[in-house]
């Protein structure tokens, strides 16, 4: 008999027939979950945005889930499964694309199930009813709008982040940029974000000098910054942080064709549900802390601390499970079957995640009775005094995220300046999981030295710890490709 090879990850699987709102909806939970096990399944490749994108998907759009697939009623089921897909599509083209790129990935066609998306975007209002700086892609005639309204001349950086996602590295640029408009009253310095994906050139030192210069052709998007720094990518996006936005000539522009916020056809306020029964609900209350808890990871200082791939185990095949869960015929044996559902995810998590689920249910419904939560067991760190190694800093890493932050006040308080690393690092000997590596965030305050080039995210490479205690502590990856600094020492050990 010939056997045929599972397609590779993320790829997209052959089309099945057409299949109910209620399929798609629960393959968008399924797939949300099996997208942030491939992020994170070799963290030398690892991808925050995609864990924090897919895990957002769900803060408003789990409850909607829970109550479309609670019903024995086929109908009345792919009436609800609709409603809760046009909801979740309402947010926006980007949420639309994802939702449509990762049914497809799953088998399905999002589309089918979606209303027609014909309506041109346009800006919208603050409560001031001033029209709202956009965030839009990055083109020539953006790059000259920008350049007309702001003096990029003298712009200097805030801000930088060369990041890893999977195969590709992206960036975010941040300048405090003067205008060259007239504002209305004392405001805060204009600040202009750029986010880069596909970056093919890195290379900026600390703390550069001022002006930026912006090209945004076919060929890709190149940024010149003070100090001989440079970013080129394959494309880009930006948006201007700036409350006065409205004053200048594109937001005159954009003021003139836009709405007022009163008229304008908007996603309705409140996204379809109803009620749940007490186990469906700690189910999705319980389910929607977890999501919580992944998205966390947009902050990189959380990131090493969620145990991402052991959660994604543990509710593999979710959507599934409470679909069939809420198919149930009886009200009585859909509840028994949400308990099952919550006690399977306990069993494949295994006692340390099955101990906090239990603490997250307790804490979030005051159900006590969905997990038997196994004993602690006791674990003696080890130490010098009983023989075991000391750890030292590894010989190798992979860098994953690097930013530098300069010295500025922010709502009146000052903040220094500030570098932040993400490494790989390669397995510990007595590690649970051989051979798999881990992830470490670090940080300084006011570093002495930052200096990054793109072959600094070139896979594995040595890692130098230089410096003596008492002087400037520092480390070098990849022979100076990456090379930090700081007197006052990180925030964390590399070990």
């Amino acid at each position: 008999m010939t056997t045929h090879a599972p397609p590779p990850s993320g790829a997209s699987r052959p089309a099945t027939p057409p299949a109910s709102a209620a399929t798609v909806l629960a393959a968008l939970l399924d797939r949300s979950v099996e997208r942030m096990a491939e992020a994170v399944a070799d963290v030398r490749l690892f991808d925050r945005e995609a864990i924090r994108e897919a895990a957002d998907v769900w803060d408003n759009n789990l409850f909607p889930l829970f109550w479309a697939v609670s019903t024995a009623r086929a109908g009345e089921r792919e009436r609800r499964a609709a409603a809760a897909l046009e909801w979740m599509a309402g947010l926006g083209e980007r949420r639309r694309a994802w939702m449509t790129e990762q049914a497809a990935a799953a088998g399905y066609d999002a589309a089918a199930f979606l209303p027609p998306s014909d309506e041109p975007y346009t800006p919208g209002r603050d409560y001031r009813g001033h029209v709202m700086a956009p965030q839009g892609r990055l083109t020539r005639e953006k790059a000259e709008e920008l350049a007309a309204d702001y003096d990029l001349t003298t712009a200097t950086v805030r801000h930088l982040r060369v990041e890893r996602a999977d195969s590709r590295l992206t960036a975010f640029l941040q300048v405090v940029a003067d205008r060259r408009f007239a504002v209305e009253e004392p405001v805060s310095p204009a600040l202009l974000g750029v986010w880069l994906d596909g970056v093919t050139d890195a290379d900026f030192a600390s703390p550069g000098g001022g002006g930026v210069i912006l090209d945004a052709g076919p060929p890709g998007i190149g940024m010149a910054l003070g100090g001989g720094a440079l970013l080129r990518a394959a494309r880009g996006l930006y948006h201007p942080d700036d409350r006065s936005w409205h004053l200048s000539a594109a937001g005159r522009r954009a003021d003139a064709v836009t709405p007022p916020r009163a008229d304008r056809p908007g996603r309705p306020r409140r996204a379809p549900g109803g009620a749940l029964g007490p186990d469906a609900h700690a189910a999705a209350t319980f389910l929607h802390r977890v999501m919580l808890e992944l998205r966390s990871v947009r902050y990189a200082a959380r990131a090493d601390h969620i145990p991402v791939l052991a959660l994604c185990r543990a509710f593999s095949g979710a959507g599934t499970a409470l679909l069939a869960a809420g198919s149930q015929v009886f009200a009585r044996r859909r509840e028994a079957a949400f308990r099952e559902v919550i006690r399977g995810w306990a069993d494949r998590g295994g006692p340390l995640l099955a101990r906090g689920f239990a603490r997250i249910l307790e804490a979030k419904t005051g159900r006590t009775d969905l997990i038997e939560t196994p004993g602690a067991t006791d674990r003696t760190p080890p130490s010098p005094a009983d023989g075991s190694p000391v750890r030292g800093t590894p010989s190798r890493a992979a860098l994953v995220m690097a930013s530098w932050t300069a010295a500025h006040t922010d709502h009146g308080t000052e903040r220094p300046a500030a570098a932040q690393l993400q490494l790989a690092l390669p397995p510990r000997p007595d590690d649970t999981a051989p051979g798999r590596w881990r992830l470490r965030t670090i940080s300084c305050a006011e570093p002495e030295a930052f200096r990054l080039r793109t072959a600094a995210f070139e896979g594995a490479g040595p890692l130098v710890r230089v410096g003596a205690p008492t002087a400037a502590r520092g480390f070098d990856l990849h022979r100076g490709a990456l090379y930090v600094a700081a007197e006052d020492g990180w925030s964390a050990s590399v070990s």
